[in-house]
């Protein structure tokens, strides 16, 4: 039965949380390579502990960054609106949505997003 101690998943979070901050100048793929090299490392050190449901959550907090990441990109309604329609929203839906008065956490938690941006 072993632990990851709480002051490594601190640091993890602290280092994904530098990764994924909205004003990097970092592109998106790049992002991308860094989150995934860091998890792999942090995985194969932690291989041993018992940590799957916390992995879980943390999963979907670093999912939800990512597309605050994307939402914050976008910067204006009418960029939004353009990539809610390439994505496949119909034009009232994505009108509404990137007029929304939601903050971009708070989008980067709606279903718009989450239907919208996904693994892929």
């Amino acid at each position: 039965n072993l632990r990851v101690a709480p002051k490594s998943w601190k640091r993890l979070k602290l280092k994904i949380k530098a990764l994924t901050r909205k004003t990097s100048p970092i592109p998106f793929e790049e992002r991308i390579q860094r989150l995934n090299s860091l998890m792999y490392g942090w995985l194969g050190y932690f291989q041993l502990g018992k940590m799957w449901g916390k992995l879980r959550a943390l999963d979907g907090w670093i999912r939800n960054r990512l597309r605050y990441c994307i939402w914050k990109q976008w910067k204006k309604p009418n960029r939004r609106m353009r990539a809610f329609r390439q994505l496949g929203i119909e034009a009232g839906m994505a009108y509404a949505w990137s007029r929304s008065r939601m903050g971009g956490w708070a989008i980067a938690q709606s279903p718009i997003m989450g239907l919208t941006v996904t693994k892929e």
